[in-house]
């Protein structure tokens, strides 16, 4: 299970830290500029950071904390679902904005279908006290 958690923990992770410690090469591919781009895309990857609360005892202990696996599944298909939306909604004349909203959607994707798995394995196998890899 853990080897189904830690791949998307550690791509929210290679987000969040450089947005939050180096936003300013990533403000254009949302279609801002200067410091309200850079504050934005440091907001982003701090929100990103929240997200991530609850991989941390899902990763250490899945079977224990079930409910982190279920929430951090929860809101991995939010997020998904969310940016889907965004994609559909978005008009015309956004060709760099809807490449940034593709890749959120590709990395999402693949993180749900581990999620899901992770998620399935633990209502599958049998209980037991101890957590495994």
């Amino acid at each position: 299970m853990r080897a189904l958690i830690a791949p998307v923990f550690l791509w929210n992770l290679s987000a969040a830290l450089p947005f939050v410690f180096d936003p300013a090469p990533y403000v254009p591919a949302f279609e801002l500029s200067g410091v309200p781009g850079a504050v934005m895309v440091r907001s982003l990857g701090l929100l990103f950071l929240m997200w991530n609360v609850p991989y941390l005892p899902a990763l250490l202990a899945p079977r224990r904390w079930r409910v982190c696996v279920t929430v951090i599944l929860i809101q991995q298909a939010l997020g998904l679902a969310g940016e889907v939306w965004m994609a559909l909604t978005l008009p015309a004349g956004h060709a760099t904005l809807l490449s940034t909203g593709l890749r959120f959607i590709a990395f999402d994707s693949a993180g749900l279908l581990l999620l899901s798995l992770a998620q399935a394995l633990l209502i599958l196998s049998p209980g037991r006290d101890h957590d495994a890899a």
